[in-house]
């Protein structure tokens, strides 16, 4: 009988019109030039996906960000690439999303509502998508919507490295939850600054509008570092900066994995009383936007770490000891 020699395993990435800039930075991480993929749309709005060159048994990783202004465009743009790459005989297909769209609905909090984020994961899972990586998913539970590998990742090391770095007492500093919801990612984010921490209960009456009913724990006198997955409009958190504010804070700092700053958040922002918001470049922020007020970090090295152990079938939880 004929040995059966293994053939090389071959790593390529890609990149969805979204965020170029972090895949960009994940391939550099890598070591690796990113692959050349054809993305234009017809005359009526439709998209067209094209990867110019082949992926026949490779192990392909497409970096994509579902947000922005055209969100659906990008969610369409991800599965038509997806379905490109497993139509060209890719030996597996990873959905690297940097930002999971729609994850805020995934429940029915009203009587005939959708669940639209198990509804983006039965759509990437048919395209074909083999594995996903993701980082900060608005609920944990949003992996158990998928029937592939997750490996869902979190920028907590990440803040928590650029606080530490202040040198601040660990006395004076309070990590705030900006809701009951987050309680539990903010005592993972306090026990890293080894601060106390408080937590706020928001009610919302309706969609990007919220209401800080309450505060539990005691921010006088002391650094408030608000900590959430998503920043979208900034009307919560600017809500929940004059609640610290008012309640003795001494400064309010924030920090966020997605920086969605949709409508007027740059503006409510500019003029509130945070001293600086932390976001990472999971979701692009123009460069005309960082400054005094906002903060950038980058996520391609956590990224690319998390591909080469997927790769090589490695432990990301390796990556998060705690």
């Amino acid at each position: 009988m004929a040995e059966i020699i293994p053939m090389p395993k071959h790593i390529k990435v890609f990149s969805g019109t979204v965020n170029p800039e972090l895949a960009e930075q994940i391939a550099s991480e890598l070591e690796l030039n990113l692959g050349k993929v054809k993305i234009e749309k017809f005359a009526n709005g439709e998209i067209y996906a094209r990867f110019m060159e082949s992926v026949r048994g490779c192990d392909v990783f497409i970096v994509q960000s579902v947000a922005g202004e055209h969100i659906n465009d990008a969610l369409m743009e991800l599965l038509i690439m997806i379905d490109a790459a497993k139509r060209a005989s890719a030996r597996t297909i990873s959905a690297v999303v940097s930002h999971y769209g729609y994850a805020r609905q995934e429940r029915k909090a009203a009587s005939r509502e959708p669940i639209t984020a198990r509804l983006v994961a039965d759509m990437l899972t048919v395209a074909g998508a083999t594995n996903m990586i993701t980082v900060d998913l608005h609920q944990d539970a949003i992996q158990g919507f998928f029937d592939i590998p997750v490996n869902h990742m979190t920028a907590l090391d990440l803040f928590a490295d650029y606080f530490r770095a202040k040198n601040w007492n660990p006395e004076e500093v309070c990590v705030v939850s900006p809701d009951v919801g987050r309680a539990k990612a903010a005592k993972k984010f306090q026990t890293k600054l080894d601060s106390d921490i408080a937590i706020m209960h928001k009610d919302r009456p309706r969609h990007n509008q919220s209401e800080i009913t309450a505060l539990i724990g005691d921010v006088t006198d002391k650094i408030c570092i608000i900590n959430d997955d998503m920043i979208d409009t900034g009307g919560s958190l600017c809500a929940a900066a004059d609640t610290l504010m008012a309640k003795g804070a001494r400064e309010v700092y924030a920090c966020a994995t997605h920086g969605i700053f949709s409508g007027p958040a740059y503006e409510r922002i500019a003029q509130s009383q945070i001293k600086e918001v932390v976001v990472t470049n999971a979701v692009p922020v123009p460069a005309d936007r960082c400054g005094d007020h906002i903060k950038v970090l980058s996520v391609a090295p956590l990224f690319a770490k998390t591909i080469q152990r997927v790769f090589e079938y490695g432990s990301v939880a390796a990556l998060f000891p705690d």
